[in-house]
């Protein structure tokens, strides 16, 4: 707060004022004082004094959707082994918006938090800021790739995923491939997948696959909206890729009313091996990422951090890999 001060030109407690009760202060020196928090990345630590050791044993955990069963399977694998330390979570959801995130972001940081806990590598520049300022561990979850993490990093390959996926067709003996996903703009994870996909099939030789992308979240009824675009266009697929086992089941449902065969006529995958994804028909063949591990690797480094031995910098990425897993489908 004195650091806004200063370079706002106001007293501390101006700066307080304007925090509390920002009509109270004029447009002058508010308009001073937001610009110095702008600058500066300050948050206000909402449990300062005899609060601050409650907010020490918070964990903020954002996910992008709590719709999401893959996420769902990670937060309950987090807070299960937190709650063994007497550390609680807090559950924040952005929709795939990096504004919305960020948003959470300040919010999170400004409970002094004993972690942060974030899906992905991608961030708004001014969260990234936050974040590298707030001085609170930062772990990167169900990501790994591409830019460097902020702090600590567990996941996986997205882009592997997608590559492993075409091999596994290309094994089959297909060559014309297409991949099904949705929110593919927002979904940047679901993009990587899509994108190793398409780079793994031409380096395999196979003509380049197709992608097509739903506007709506992933659903069943996505999916079989998916399969009407892919039966509509002028190639004929062999195999499916789907961006997850929502859409492969909705794309199984589709090829039934259509009278489609499967694996006869279509190949069909998913990604992330849902509960349902054994007992489908035909059970769905699919890759596994180990959400549950996930959950428990980024909870072996938060407790690590809180009892003072944050990991040196080759153990602050942690691979979980991922599993083909190979049923009739496809």
């Amino acid at each position: 707060m004195m650091d806004v001060a200063r370079r706002a030109g106001v007293s501390s407690s101006t700066v307080s004022l304007y925090l509390r009760k920002p009509d109270a202060v004029s447009p002058a020196a508010s308009q001073e004082i937001a610009q110095a928090i702008e600058d500066l990345g300050y948050v206000p630590n909402l449990v300062a004094g005899g609060l601050a050791a409650a907010g020490s044993r918070v964990v903020s955990v954002i996910v992008p959707s709590i719709r999401n069963a893959f996420f769902a399977e990670t937060v309950a694998s987090l807070q299960t082994e937190l709650a063994a330390d007497g550390l609680q979570v807090m559950l924040g959801h952005s929709e795939y918006s990096e504004h919305d995130e960020e948003a959470l972001i300040r919010t999170a940081l400004a409970w002094a938090p004993a972690a942060v806990v974030l899906t992905g590598l991608n961030h708004s520049k001014a969260a990234r800021k936050l974040l590298a300022g707030g001085g609170v561990p930062v772990i990167e979850m169900w990501e790994l790739g591409g830019q460097a993490p902020i702090d600590m990093a567990v996941g996986f390959s997205h882009a592997a995923v997608g590559a492993t996926a075409a091999r596994h067709f290309a094994q089959q003996g297909f060559t014309s491939l297409a991949f099904l996903g949705a929110r593919l703009s927002q979904d940047r994870r679901a993009a990587a997948r899509a994108e190793g996909f398409v780079a793994e099939a031409l380096r395999l030789g196979l003509p380049e696959p197709q992608i097509l992308n739903h506007p709506a979240p992933a659903t069943a009824e996505a999916g079989a909206q998916l399969l009407g675009l892919a039966q509509a266009s002028p190639s004929e697929f062999q195999a499916v890729a789907c961006s997850n086992d929502l859409i492969a089941l909705g794309v199984l449902f589709e090829c039934q009313r259509r009278g489609v065969a499967v694996p006869g006529d279509l190949a069909v995958m998913g990604f992330g091996d849902l509960s349902f994804s054994s007992t489908s028909n035909p059970p769905l063949t699919t890759i596994r990422p180990s959400g549950d591990l996930i959950g428990r690797e980024v909870a072996r480094l938060i407790k690590a951090c809180v009892h003072g031995a944050h990991p040196s910098e080759t153990a602050r990425i942690v691979d979980t890999g991922h599993l083909l897993v190979e049923r009739k489908s496809g």
